[in-house]
């Protein structure tokens, strides 16, 4: 019992002093906060909330923010944010407010051959409402590692088809926004874990097709979705670089590519905020 406090002293003094690149800033919807939480100096990484969900904190050493504060909440902002609305995050007792820019996304017209995957007869909302769930679950999970994820490489090599954020509309009819980022590649081709992380579920949903979901931990998954093929299963531990599977046409698609979603907090973002801008 004794050397429990002790090595958790060291792991977060491990944790405090590694410097790390944070993703780009964008305080707009479907967009990353960097809240440096001010007043805030202790040890031990302060337990921030924003809408109700768990948000990563990080230790600001070797970033531009640690002369405002020695902790900063990287804070995934939902698509539907209203921009005219003060955003309330909490850190400990304090509550922290920002203000969000608007952003407007452009529309994309898709025509899908599959009408169920426009219109889905009600067995397919079935089966989709559990998959949902599944994904939902995987999402909100929570896992602290030692080191956290705060950038990433990219999973696939391939032009980007359909960026973060259009307003879709299938076979003429609205859609929620997209949620991901789509790259273009032939079926087959070798998909990437983009940063460390630990497989969470797995399986062939109706609108994504084949599926990989990874915790990369502090509220930081990434999902895969069309897939040709899995090549990984829940519980298996992920280097960068490790295959997660291969590029496909599977779900409602209209050519193989890979769905690329990021979140942060159980909330969608862009991902290009996590690359590196070079």
């Amino acid at each position: 019992m004794f050397f429990r406090p002790l090595l958790a002293t060291l792991l977060m003094t491990l944790f405090s002093a590694t410097a790390l690149a944070l993703p780009k800033e964008s305080r707009v919807p479907g967009g990353i906060a960097l809240i440096p939480l001010t007043g805030l100096s202790g040890d031990q990484a302060p337990s921030a909330w924003y809408k109700a969900q768990r948000v990563m904190v990080v230790p600001s050493t070797g970033t531009p923010l640690a002369s405002q504060a020695k902790w900063v909440a990287i804070a995934g902002i939902p698509l539907g944010a209203k921009p005219d609305r003060k955003q309330h995050l909490r850190a400990n007792a304090t509550s922290y407010y920002f203000e969000i820019d608007d952003k407007a996304y452009r529309a994309q017209y898709l025509t899908v051959k599959n009408k169920r995957h426009v219109n889905p007869d009600p067995e397919d909302i079935k089966r989709w409402s559990r998959e949902k769930k599944e994904m939902t679950d995987a999402f909100q999970h929570w896992s602290a590692p030692v080191q956290p994820v705060t950038r990433f490489e990219l999973p696939a090599e391939g032009p980007f088809s359909s960026p973060f954020g259009l307003k879709r509309f299938f076979n003429e009819q609205p859609r929620k926004p997209h949620s991901g980022l789509d790259i273009a590649a032939p079926e087959g081709a070798p998909i990437k874990a983009p940063a460390a992380g630990t497989v969470l579920t797995t399986g062939n949903y109706f609108f994504n097709g084949n599926t990989v979901i990874v915790d990369h931990g502090h509220g930081l998954t990434t999902m895969y979705c069309h897939m040709s093929r899995i090549d990984v299963k829940p519980g298996d531990k992920l280097a960068t670089g490790d295959l997660i599977g291969a590029i496909g046409k599977t779900g409602r698609v209209t050519g193989p590519h890979l769905h690329w979603s990021v979140s942060l907090n159980n909330t969608r973002v862009d991902p290009l905020l996590f690359l590196d801008q070079r």
